[in-house]
């Protein structure tokens, strides 16, 4: 292990994800204290975290993690150590067993679903606790990719499809309908919550707020959050609240940073190609998209291709290392020409971004460091050939 300097990380071998447990600490020490004054369970959601080297950490402040997979759920069972609170949009014939006895709660997206398999999850696994899933046809999350109740939306189960008497098995709802989102959204959304499903809690024991709730950005009022879900307790005392965010936990817990392999120049603009790639090793950037923040850069997300700004000397383009043609975004200006060799850090990187990566092209991963409190920095992983050759067999 080595100490680098944390600010500009010279001398570490690029490309690398580094998480700092410092901040994840504090992070987790949030959560925890806000689960406890509001008594709710607050699980981590691995479609967005799930880097199981840091679990031992996680597992000092919280007691369970959700899965969307029947690999995910082997996650949570293997390597955190509990059943995990499970949902699929479906459940396949072959995997429903699996899933079911690997998990504590297991939720249907559907009616079907839970018609087709819930015989079959509880032979696999008779102390299950069952939920559905259920659609307020109400979000506030503004981009069409990340809204689970658009319309037309696969997901969740509306009231009026629902039966006065539940079907003997639910115990629970989930509901998820954020993205980032502060409490103030969860305070509207909780009014069409339970304007359409109350009606049904008394035949409940759970309700599981999904995730989306960005607990740990500096501006999120967490008091109010306490105050909004201490509230619903006392109108429905009887249900256990659980939230399962994912990007809360591991929000501004680390860079990833990349190295300039080279410099190119079209019709004045410059772009400085890396040896990472936006697609391979940042994708929610392009899909929601958004422009990451740059260390020692400032952003330029309102230039467009024609702004005179754009051929400024110190402006540029950063490209990745794909053949994908759309592999770069721009632009930001930075403090001195980029040469081959000097590092370039992408803040805020290890939430889904190190869950979605993918090998296009043969690229490999960034390695997975940990920035530990005394300053040295642990790899946990470096990728090697033979993992990309895997995943083609």
């Amino acid at each position: 292990m080595t100490k680098p300097d944390s600010n500009t990380f010279q001398g570490v071998q690029t490309p690398i994800y580094i998480i700092e447990e410092e901040k994840l600490r504090r992070n987790l020490q949030l959560i925890s204290d806000v689960a406890r004054e509001a008594d709710v369970e607050i699980i981590l959601a691995f479609k967005a975290f799930a880097l199981w080297k840091t679990f031992p950490i996680f597992r000092e402040y919280i007691h369970a993690t959700t899965a969307s997979s029947l690999f995910e759920a082997r996650l949570a069972y293997e390597q955190f150590g509990t059943p995990a609170h499970t949902y699929s949009p479906a459940y396949t014939d072959g995997e429903i067993a699996g899933v079911a006895s690997l998990s504590s709660c297991l939720t249907f997206n559907s009616l079907s679903q839970y018609t087709r398999h819930v015989d079959k999850a509880l032979l696999a696994n008779p102390k299950l606790s069952v939920g559905l899933r259920v659609n307020p046809r109400y979000s506030e999350v503004g981009t069409l990719l990340y809204n689970p109740c658009a319309p037309g939306t696969r997901f969740g189960v509306t009231a009026d499809k629902l039966p006065k008497q539940l079907p003997a098995h639910i115990e629970g709802f989930h509901c998820h309908c954020h993205c980032e989102s502060g409490p103030d959204v969860l305070q509207r959304t909780l009014a069409h919550i339970e304007r359409q499903f109350s009606g049904w809690f008394p035949q409940l024991k759970w309700l599981n707020l999904g995730g989306g709730h960005l607990m740990t950005r500096s501006d999120y009022d967490t008091h109010l959050l306490v105050d909004i879900l201490k509230g619903l307790h006392e109108r429905y005392p009887w249900l256990k609240i659980i939230l399962e965010p994912g990007s809360a936990f591991a929000w501004q817990t680390g860079p990833l940073v990349a190295s300039v392999v080279d410099v190119v120049e079209d019709a004045g603009i410059k772009t400085a190609i890396l040896d990472v790639s936006f697609t391979c090793h940042m994708p929610d950037c392009l899909e929601m998209p958004y422009h990451p923040q740059v260390r020692f850069a400032e952003c330029l997300d309102q230039l467009e291709e024609g702004d005179e700004a754009t051929r400024e000397p110190l402006v540029y383009r950063l490209g990745g290392n794909s053949c994908l043609s759309g592999d770069f975004m721009g632009y930001w200006r930075f403090a001195r020409p980029l040469e081959v060799g000097d590092r370039v850090i992408f803040e805020d990187m290890i939430h889904y971004t190190t869950v979605k990566t993918t090998m296009f092209n043969g690229i490999g991963h960034p390695s997975i460091g940990m920035l530990k409190k005394d300053g040295e920095l642990a790899i946990l992983r470096k990728y090697v050939y033979k993992d990309y050759q895997n995943r083609m067999d």
